[in-house]
């Protein structure tokens, strides 16, 4: 398991609430600001991280990128 920093872990567990757990499903990150109450340049910025650790993926798209939890083996 990769080691996440208190944001990085609050972030992930929006996600899991948010049902972010496919492509199919995937959320922007204003829907995770909006879920975990904090200002959605933090959140980015966290979303960057977790994509750089391997925990989320990023899709791009034609107005805002989405993101899902990588299943993990």
């Amino acid at each position: 398991m990769v080691d996440l920093n208190p944001m990085e872990s609050l972030v992930l567990q929006a996600m899991k609430d948010l049902g972010a757990t496919s492509d199919e499903k995937k959320k922007t990150a204003d829907d995770i600001a909006k879920k975990t109450n904090r200002p959605k340049s933090m959140i980015s910025n966290v979303l960057v991280e977790l994509d750089r650790k391997g925990v989320i993926k990023r899709v791009v798209r034609e107005k805002a990128s989405g993101y899902y939890i990588i299943p993990h083996q």
